[in-house]
């Protein structure tokens, strides 16, 4: 009986323990965890009208998020295209589209770079963290 009791106090120590360590997250997981949540909420609001909730964009006239190649390529712009907007042709996954994207002028870099962390890892996407940092960095090297 007693080492029934002894077995029990161990597996439940090491459960505990278990548990801690499982809840236990970077300060920059819980960062992106944050930018993400509130990425997508501000995506949903502000872009899920042409791009699609499913990332997939409108008919040929706004192109669809779930090319990471392009993404990728784009990383560093992508927060001018959000703040400036876009106009022109764009080729995504060798088709031209030719909507206008209208600017995001009163986002704050906050915003922006959790729409960037929401939609760099969402619809196929997985690029990890963009700090504000960056995309105030990012934005003062727009050409526009």
């Amino acid at each position: 009986k007693n080492m029934s009791k002894n077995k029990f106090g161990i597996f439940s120590i090491l459960s505990l323990i278990g548990i801690f360590f499982y809840a236990c997250q970077s300060e920059e997981e819980i960062t992106y965890a944050r930018y993400y949540t509130a990425g997508k909420q501000l995506y949903e609001n502000k872009c899920s009208n042409c791009h699609g909730n499913d990332g997939a964009g409108l008919a040929m006239l706004y192109p669809p998020l779930t090319d990471s190649t392009l993404l990728k390529q784009n990383k560093t712009k992508l927060a001018c295209y959000i703040k400036n907007g876009l106009q022109g042709p764009i080729q995504v996954s060798g088709k031209n589209y030719e909507g206008i994207m209208p600017a995001q002028a009163t986002l704050s870099d906050i915003e922006i770079a959790e729409i960037i962390t929401y939609v760099t890892n969402s619809f196929g996407n997985k690029q990890g963290f963009y700090p504000y940092q960056q995309a105030g960095v990012d934005l003062q090297n727009c050409s526009n």
